[in-house]
């Protein structure tokens, strides 16, 4: 079976290069029309510059697909706003959204300037609401959406001198699970991705090792979130190197202590059931906050 998008219009934010690059001339090739975001900054988000995104374009058209760029700064939500506006003039729809614009400002958090870490919020975490708020009523209304956002190993488990960018990478999360929620009825599904790939913002990070770890095998993983084949939401998956696979937040059996029947909770509880508390056996991977209180109420009632 061939996946298509012809017809769709989709925003690939971050698209001048690496990651956002081939995520564009993906869609594309499944006959996405596409709008080449790109603010044209170095890594750390300083300076700006059309031609990086121009020549994405240029190479689309030159496959003979659709395309324009557009140099809105995701953390400027008046420019979000006018890039969407003008995409509804041109075209008419807004069908897919990936959110992939970032930058990097890496100090330990003990040396980092807050001005570096509110940066760094602004355009990985800020900059995807920006983007996702408006396009949400659109797909809304239309009855259809795929939007899908670009998280880190580095928020879901850490990684040193990068508090800002993993507690973006982390917001995201949190912010997809509440979508995934409030876009069920109306056809909109929102999911993510842990990419690992080689780019301008990994090279001096991983070093050769990542030369295994083309950008183009990261691209297939967001083809098929934004396609109608897609059947999941509220999904973070690690993609890079050949293989795909699902993080997921889990919820372990623990330790539950009867407080009508056998008293409250106390300290020494803690310490003397701490193996249980922290045992990874017996979980469940809940969907909403209401599947915890679902696991809580029979033993409250038993």
């Amino acid at each position: 079976m061939s996946i298509r998008l012809d017809g769709q219009v989709a925003i690939v934010t971050g698209a001048g290069q690496g990651l956002g690059r081939t995520h564009a001339l993906a869609l594309a090739e499944r006959g996405a029309k596409i709008v080449v975001n790109d603010l044209g900054g170095a890594r750390d988000g300083t300076g700006n510059s059309n031609a990086a995104a121009q020549s994405v374009v240029e190479e689309i058209q030159a496959a003979g697909g659709e395309a324009m760029a557009n140099g809105a700064n995701v953390a400027d939500p008046e420019q979000v706003r006018a890039m969407v506006a003008s995409v509804m003039d041109y075209w008419g729809r807004v069908d897919i959204l990936v959110n992939n614009a970032g930058i990097l400002r890496d100090k330990s958090f003990l040396k980092m300037p807050l001005e570096d870490f509110r940066a760094v919020l602004d355009v990985h975490l800020i900059g995807t609401v920006n983007c996702t708020h408006a396009v949400w009523p659109i797909m809304r209304e239309q009855a259809y959406g795929r939007i899908l956002f670009t998280s880190s190993s580095s928020g879901i488990f850490g990684n040193f001198g990068q508090s800002n960018y993993g507690a973006a990478k982390t917001g995201m999360i949190g912010l997809m699970n509440v979508l995934k929620l409030e876009g069920s009825k109306s056809g909109v599904k929102v999911n993510a991705i842990a990419p690992i790939a080689l780019t301008r913002m990994t090279e001096d990070v991983f070093g050769e090792f990542m030369a295994a770890f083309d950008p183009e095998a990261v691209s297939p993983v967001v083809a098929y979130f934004a396609s109608e084949e897609c059947s999941v939401s509220g999904e973070i998956w690690s993609v890079g190197g050949g293989q795909v696979s699902r993080f997921f937040v889990a919820l372990a059996h623990g330790y539950f202590k009867h407080p009508g029947r056998d008293g409250r909770l106390t300290i020494e509880d803690i310490v003397d059931n701490l193996e249980d508390i922290r045992s990874e056996d017996g979980y469940i991977v809940p969907y909403s906050s209401q599947d915890e209180f679902a696991k809580l109420g029979p033993l409250l009632l038993g």
